[in-house]
């Protein structure tokens, strides 16, 4: 290991939050070794190589898991779980083998493990869990994180809001603006099923699929992909900072707001109001589910704030007009 350079490890680096954290790693004079399926300086499952890129690393950063863009089927609903704790327990083990551990690894979670909100924010210090698949998802992993000790490593769970970027989630939301369906996305009555019901070892809810009379106000956090990165960097430096950490812009918008910021985005003349019966059949066209945008997501990143972490995008519409630029 060079002594000029810090060394970190990214996991999971071939999603698109991934190599743009590489990349900025790299450009911030980090020596960077992945580990992945394939491609990568170690894969997963060799224990071997992943003890070896750990052992002396200053920081390691986990972004490994099956997306959630996707139908939760069986074998999906399976997989999501499987692939988030099977990872974070492999590098847990390692860094327990260690001779020389990292002195912070930062893993990611979901700000989903809230419950469904429009009555108030959630706070890292306040927030309620909710139940189901999604947050009996993001509990599993972060208790995979935190299980046992690691007295020379500091561990952080990046609760992570929407990614907006050039990842799928932004891309089905400008796709739905640009179809003319830019309008606010409205919940209501669907046939019964169980796709969210809960999972693990401790399975939660009632099993049945949540519906809400939000009328398009459910709220929407999100954060910008340069904030992901460039709060990954600050939470490494700020040595204090450990346990859960909202990864969310400031400003919460709701999903009215939201549709509007993308048909302006577009140039889209129209926006359709999509209720759930219309919905329903769309997700199933583009192979996602409807959660996406009809959870209320309201969460507040109250520890980066408190630490003086200043966002690059606090607010919606320019974060949006950034994205589309880009995505075109």
């Amino acid at each position: 290991m060079s002594q000029n350079h810090p060394r970190a490890v990214v996991a999971g680096a071939s999603g698109f939050i991934g190599k743009r954290l590489v990349e900025d790693l790299a450009a911030q004079g980090y020596l960077v070794s992945r580990i992945g399926r394939s491609g990568a300086d170690a894969a997963w499952g060799d224990d071997t190589a992943v003890r070896a890129l750990i052992d002396g690393a200053d920081l390691l950063v986990n972004l490994a898991g099956k997306s959630v863009n996707c139908r939760y089927t069986e074998r999906n609903r399976d997989e999501i779980l499987r692939s988030r704790i099977d990872t974070t327990r492999q590098l847990r083990r390692a860094i327990e083998a260690s001779s020389h551990p990292p002195a912070v690894w930062l893993n990611a979670s979901t700000a989903t493990l809230y419950r469904y909100a429009l009555d108030r924010p959630m706070t890292e210090s306040e927030g309620e869990v909710g139940t189901g698949f999604s947050s009996d998802i993001a509990r599993e992993w972060e208790h995979e994180l935190f299980v046992g000790e690691l007295p020379s490593t500091r561990r952080v769970a990046l609760r992570m809001a929407i990614v907006l970027g050039d990842g799928p989630a932004t891309g089905i939301l400008l796709r739905l603006a640009r179809w003319g369906l830019g309008g606010p996305q409205i919940d209501g009555w669907w046939f019964p099923h169980r796709r969210y019901r809960g999972i693990g070892a401790r399975p939660t809810g009632d099993g049945r699929a949540p519906a809400h009379r939000s009328r398009g106000r459910q709220r929407f956090s999100w954060i910008h992909i340069d904030d992901v990165v460039a709060a990954v960097t600050f939470i490494a430096r700020s040595g204090d900072i450990v346990g859960p950490v909202n990864l969310a812009a400031p400003n919460a918008s709701d999903n009215r707001a939201l549709m509007a910021a993308l048909r302006k985005s577009v140039s889209a003349r129209i926006g359709l109001p999509a209720f759930r019966w219309m919905l329903e059949p769309a997700m199933w066209l583009l192979r996602t589910e409807p959660e996406l945008v009809l959870k209320s997501r309201w969460v507040t990143p109250e520890r980066l704030t408190e630490a003086g972490y200043a966002f690059v995008w606090p607010t919606l519409e320019p974060a949006i007009d950034d994205v589309a630029k880009r995505s075109r």
